[in-house]
């Protein structure tokens, strides 16, 4: 596979600079945001950008309303009472797997105006793991997304404290019923939530500097972040906890699985001994279930590794793979307050990644630059191309390219984001995790679906059902033209910044079939634009 190709600025630019916020963008740069800020942009995304600029654009996307998903109520956990005999032949597809979260996903990615609340939503969560293998109600898997959704603009703590007292999390690394240690009975704490809170979602394995590169002891290994009595201390703190109790059932210890609420602590079941957590901070004994569990939470989003451990793998999301220390440490000062915002501010740090002068300029341009997942490629590809889609095809052609939504195989997320770049192992490349030979062979027949120009045909099972398609229309018409054409291609799916030898590959390929057949043209031009490594690796 190809190698990745080719002064602060913080959240204060976001009310403090004016000027910057009214400037106007042209449309190479402006399109490049919008692949980087949304799930794509559009004609009307992008003259709203150009119009406004990138600090005015983010103001306003922190003013709208989160796009939710709907028509996913309460059902029994057991599939037998949800859809007794007689149910529609949907029931269980509709009320006991992700289909009609995901569908909707894919709705709001391609139509919803909250787009940067949506896609920092979606990386939250391939941060903050919870897995549809495991989760596979989908009002339980919602209200575990609303969490991100809610809190994307809010505060990092608010996040971690919600996630650990998130029911949906509470059965996947199980913390719901975790109870305290009894030597009679064999109970010891479950390790499971407090070993990956602090592996996975906060902290990270070693100790960071604020560039986000491993401090270093006497002998330059790096220095552990947590050992083994940290998790200890973590796990007996998050004993105690269940689910909500059941609608119409009594609220017990162990309450059975209900995904309807946070969980609720009992006191009976909580240790009350001393717990020794990060940083040297041990918790006295006595103390509630609640009490500990906010100690711990503040324990954990204090440490200073959280700001670049976060801080990168969001920027890795965004902008790019391999970020610069320089722009890491940035990032994690507007994480740790640099502007004056709170530490953890949500605006502040997607501010300070987004309007950061490498996302737009990179210093190493060779080193810029990151593989679009299978969720992006489709994304950007509908809402360049002004496709229209229910989310039914979408959804089954993610799952076929190795992203099926909100269903990772393990807590690591579907790549892990220091997967090695395959030709190039000093770089990383997160979504060729799932990106091999086989994957690029599918992804060669889902785009060639998408641009055949007929479409795929509605789900009659699915109300409201219209199918997906990108009409061809205008490219057809296009193509009577091929130079035209192919700088229409440049335009709308590279920003204007394709290559001189990928044109004339695309105006070769536009030239194949004969001007009669302008259809077979633009297909022909617009399949090897979306194949080609300038396309798939955004930069």
């Amino acid at each position: 596979m190809p190698r990745y190709r080719n002064a602060l600025f913080v959240a204060a630019a976001l009310w403090a600079c004016s000027a910057v916020s009214a400037a106007a963008l042209d449309e190479p740069e402006a399109r490049r945001f919008l692949a980087q800020a949304s799930f794509g942009p559009t004609e009307a995304s992008t003259q709203g950008l150009m119009a406004i600029g990138k600090a005015a654009w983010l103001q306003q996307q922190f003013a709208l309303p989160a796009s939710d998903y709907t028509g996913l109520p309460y059902v029994d956990a057991n599939s037998k009472v949800g859809c007794p005999a007689g149910a529609l032949p949907t029931c269980k597809r509709d009320n006991y797997s992700l289909f009609p979260l995901q569908r909707q996903f894919f709705q709001n990615a391609l139509n919803g105006p909250d787009q940067l609340r949506q896609r920092i939503a979606l990386a939250l969560s391939e941060i903050l793991v919870v897995s549809g293998q495991q989760i596979k109600l989908p009002y339980a898997m919602a209200n575990y997304e609303r969490i991100f959704l809610a809190n994307a603009f809010g505060n990092f703590r608010n996040v971690l404290h919600e996630v650990t007292l998130s029911p949906a999390m509470g059965k996947f690394l199980n913390m719901a019923n975790n109870d305290k240690p009894n030597l009679t009975k064999g109970i010891e704490p479950n390790e499971n939530y407090a070993r990956e809170v602090l592996q996975l979602f906060s902290i990270g394995l070693w100790q960071l500097k604020l560039d986000g590169t491993p401090k270093l002891d006497s002998r330059g290994q790096p220095i552990p972040s947590y050992d083994q009595q940290a998790v200890e201390g973590f796990a007996h703190v998050f004993t105690g906890w269940t689910y909500p109790a059941r609608p119409g059932g009594s609220n017990r210890f162990p309450n059975p699985a209900n995904f309807s609420g946070p969980m609720v602590a009992f006191a009976a079941h909580h240790d009350l001994g001393a717990k020794r957590l990060l940083n040297g901070v041990t918790l006295p004994a006595g103390q509630s279930a609640e009490v500990d569990l906010e100690a711990a939470v503040d324990n954990i989003f204090n440490h200073p590794n959280v700001g670049p451990f976060v801080g990168r793998q969001l920027i890795q999301q965004f902008v790019t793979a391999n970020p610069s220390p320089a722009y890491v440490a940035r990032v994690a000062a507007a994480f740790n307050g640099s502007s004056g915002a709170a530490r953890g501010d949500m605006k502040a740090l997607l501010g300070a990644i987004l309007l950061d002068p490498e996302a737009s300029n990179p210093a190493a341009p060779q080193r810029f630059g990151k593989l679009r997942e299978p969720i992006l490629q489709l994304t950007h590809l509908f809402r360049a191309l002004g496709g229209v889609s229910d989310g039914v095809w979408l959804r089954a052609q993610a799952s076929a390219l190795g992203q099926p939504i909100f269903s990772p195989a393990s807590v690591f997320n579907f790549f892990p984001p220091d997967y090695d770049l395959p030709d190039d192992p000093s770089l990383d490349g997160p979504a060729f995790g799932v990106f091999n030979a086989g994957t690029a062979f599918k992804l060669s027949a889902v785009l060639a679906t998408a641009l055949d120009g007929q479409g795929v045909v509605a789900d009659l099972s699915v109300v409201g059902s219209v199918g997906s398609k990108i009409d061809l229309t205008r490219w057809q018409t296009l193509a009577v033209d091929p130079t035209a054409l192919v700088s229409e291609i440049d335009r709308v799916l590279f920003a204007g910044r394709s290559s001189v030898p990928l044109r004339q590959a695309l105006l070769k390929a536009a030239q194949i079939a004969p001007a009669s057949r302008p259809l077979d043209r633009a297909k022909a031009a617009l399949f090897l634009a979306v194949m080609s490594p300038e396309y798939l690796v955004e930069n």
